[in-house]
């Protein structure tokens, strides 16, 4: 007897709908993944920035950082959604006791890696960085504080405002030691990913 290749009807009609369903399915997938973290962002940037803070920013940093992704391991060391060095988790920890658990727990990466953005801030604000505070903490957070204070440096001794970013953007190739362009893609990557994200914080959906 001769055996016919071809599917069925009702086969042919759940191939067709599984092609056409799947770039939604795709999409909710990613949806729901990337908004797992929204109210562990949101409680800890109303802890350490207040209220009126855009709990956003720190969403999209985790996005530039690991893609929220909580088993992230850098070359260098660096773990977890915000990508934190274990010695600068466990300073972090030290100061913020109910900070209980390890480096690879996302709630509490989450909110090291914010509390050590609002470190960063305090610090900027006492150098009288205002308009462009926001891109100095990021900064300071991927490069380091003192990489970004040589960068001022170097701001200055061309007669340049040290407290506004695009002069530091500007001067940046001639900051000795500093892999600028990590750095201020890095920003820029912050920025882009802000700029995805609805008032509610989740992935505006892409153009068809």
């Amino acid at each position: 007897m001769k055996l016919s290749m071809k599917p069925s009807t009702p086969i042919r009609v759940m191939l067709v709908l599984t092609l056409l369903l799947a770039p939604a399915l795709a999409f909710a997938q990613g949806r729901g993944r990337s908004d797992r973290y929204d109210e562990t962002f949101r409680k800890y940037s109303k802890r350490y920035f207040g209220p009126a803070y855009d709990w956003r920013e720190f969403k999209a940093q985790g996005l530039a950082e690991s893609n929220l992704d909580s088993t992230a391991h850098s070359g260098v060391g660096a773990r977890g959604v915000m990508q934190l060095m274990p010695t600068t988790f466990r300073e972090i920890a030290s100061h913020n006791p109910e900070i209980r658990r390890m480096i690879n727990d996302p709630e509490w990466n989450i909110a090291a890696g914010i509390s050590y953005d609002r470190r960063l801030w305090c610090q900027w604000e006492s150098d009288s960085v205002t308009m462009h505070r926001r891109e100095f903490m990021f900064a300071s957070y991927n490069a380091g504080r003192g990489t970004i204070l040589g960068a001022q440096a170097a701001a200055r001794a061309r007669n340049l405002d040290a407290r506004l970013w695009p002069n530091i953007e500007q001067v940046a190739p001639s900051v000795p030691r500093w892999r600028y362009r990590e750095t201020l893609g890095y920003v820029h990557r912050i920025d882009g990913h802000l700029s995805k994200l609805d008032d509610r914080g989740r992935l505006l959906a892409s153009p068809p």
